[in-house]
């Protein structure tokens, strides 16, 4: 499936883009905070990759794969966003103090 390709090429882009990110913020509440858009987008990689590898091969060890794939890769993509959404007023409370 395409579509699930271009997401999971995608996904891996904005996974290197926010460790880039986070390799380059000196600030500790922006790097926890890139920290959950990473994982993120790698649980969406990850999952995508196991929901493309449903339509792809169906053999009974590859259901179990892609099982496991979608679990693990939906559930980091669970916990990031429980994780970006807690660190998100820091953030930006602490970008306001070294903004003024």
């Amino acid at each position: 499936m395409p579509v699930l390709v271009f997401l999971i090429v995608l996904s891996f882009s904005f996974y290197i883009i926010y460790k880039v990110q986070y390799v380059r913020s000196r600030r500790p509440m922006e790097k926890k905070w890139l920290s959950a858009k990473s994982s993120m987008a790698l649980g969406l990689f990850v999952g995508c990759f196991g929901l493309n590898t449903l339509f792809i091969q169906q053999t009974t060890i590859s259901y179990i794969v892609a099982a496991f794939f979608l679990l693990i890769g939906f559930a980091s993509l669970w916990a990031g966003f429980k994780a970006y959404r807690h660190f998100l007023p820091y953030a930006r409370k602490e970008a306001e103090e070294l903004k003024n």
